[in-house]
């Protein structure tokens, strides 16, 4: 897949042989862009990189990233990784009133315009409009029709940026998945499916309204659309996907040949079950807390390894660290987290929703991750301190450690994954 083939997702599921997608990598984390990007670069394919509206927007999001930062550092990072700049895209997800829900619909409406504004001329060429969260004194969630009308909205704001910026206009997303993304903050049984009559009635209102906006063009490239097909984690469990509960959904596609689906939260789910996903039309397949779930556990190991063979080091100061930047500010994990202190702290470190990832660059965890590949760089590790803490790496007995190195393929793994699941299991790695 080259850069400027996104639009040929929906052809290319109708016709192709093996089935093809693309993953969505959602993450500011710097290791866990260059594991996504070294990636395509030895697989020699593009990489979709996103940002999410609370993430990076105009006003700094919580990365204090402005969307042309966050493009700079992606781009940067690929031309250390010597990947072309044709073979990046970028995604925008989420664009709209989310972050400013709180004000009324026309000031958050404002913030998003500006918003999607600022996307757009920073050269994001994916844009997901979703206007679909109630804004103050409105429902949770809102009709289609409200829905479609301010994704329109959001649309002309970003038809009209890419004209005065010259710039290619992007190829859109519309509608939501339930519940909301990040992981569900509760033990999970079941999830159902979108569907099929929900997922046309969302096609045809936002057909139909951008058409009634005179964004016939826009409305064109509209190139997929956001459901749920069933799968979903917790903070300790995964609902693994179901192709039989999707089969309906999945039937909407033939009706509908300008679309596929774009299936968010399909983190923990394996290989078998991504490949599912994609020859069932769920082309883009969206990843977020598993690779930073990875990193995470790659640096605990390792901050273990340092421990035990490191005079001086300390006993576990990266975990600590960490413990610490989450305690001293609770807010983007203590409504997720539930039960007793012990059980708390047990999720703040080991959840699968893992919002750690939200500490990572917090200076006095740079500091401990930055201590802790200057403490173990160079060092040759005993295959038993392996066996103990890192048994997925017996490999690296023998060698010199490269713990940044360690961090990254533990990364990559899952990259990996996500590769051979759009890729019809492609021996290419």
């Amino acid at each position: 897949m080259t850069g400027s083939s996104l639009g040929a997702l929906a052809g290319q599921f109708r016709q192709g042989r093996p089935k093809r997608g693309i993953a969505a990598i959602c993450s500011a984390h710097p290791l866990v862009l260059r594991a996504a990007i070294a990636h395509a670069v030895r697989a020699g394919t593009a990489v979709l990189i996103e940002a999410t509206c609370n993430q990076v927007n105009h006003r700094g999001g919580y990365t204090g990233m402005l969307p042309a930062d966050f493009a700079a550092l992606v781009h940067a990072i690929a031309a250390d990784e010597d990947l072309p700049r044709e073979r990046i895209l970028l995604g925008g997800d989420h664009l709209g009133p989310n972050p400013w829900r709180k004000q009324d619909a026309e000031s958050a409406m404002r913030e998003a315009e500006a918003m999607v504004t600022a996307y757009v001329a920073a050269g994001f060429t994916k844009i997901h409009l979703d206007a679909s969260m109630g804004c103050a004194g409105e429902p949770d969630g809102l009709d289609d029709e409200t829905t479609a009308h301010r994704a329109a909205r959001l649309a002309a704001a970003a038809e009209k940026a890419a004209r005065k910026h010259g710039v290619t206009p992007p190829v859109y997303i519309i509608g939501t998945e339930v519940p909301p993304p990040g992981g569900a903050d509760h033990v999970l049984s079941v999830i159902e499916p979108t569907g099929a009559a929900a997922a046309k009635k969302t096609i045809d209102v936002h057909r139909r309204v951008f058409e009634a906006a005179g964004l016939t063009d826009a409305f064109a490239r509209v190139i997929a659309l956001v459901v749920q097909p069933g799968v979903e984690f917790g903070n300790g469990n995964v609902i693994l996907y179901d192709r039989a509960k999707a089969a309906s959904l999945s039937e909407v596609l033939a009706r509908e040949p300008q679309f596929v689906f774009e299936a968010h939260s399909t983190d923990y789910q394996g290989r078998p079950p991504l490949r599912a996903l994609v020859e069932d039309g769920f082309s883009i397949l969206k990843v977020g807390p598993e690779l930073t779930f990875a990193l995470r556990e790659a640096l605990y190991a390792l901050d273990l390894i340092a421990s035990d063979l490191v005079e001086g080091y300390g006993e576990r100061p990266l975990y600590h660290a960490l413990e610490t930047a989450m305690m001293s500010e609770p807010a983007d994990w203590n409504r997720h987290y539930g039960g007793p202190p012990a059980e708390q702290r047990l999720q703040r470190h080991y959840s699968y929703s893992d919002r750690s990832r939200y500490y990572w660059a917090k200076p006095p965890v740079q500091v401990a991750v930055e201590r802790l590949f200057q403490a173990l760089s160079g060092h040759v590790v005993p295959v038993t301190l392996l066996r103990q803490h890192l048994p997925s790496r017996l490999d690296l007995a023998g060698q010199r450690l490269d713990p940044a190195a360690v961090a990254q393929e533990a990364v990559e793994r899952v990259v990996k994954d996500y590769h051979a699941a759009c890729h019809g299991g492609d021996k290419q790695q």
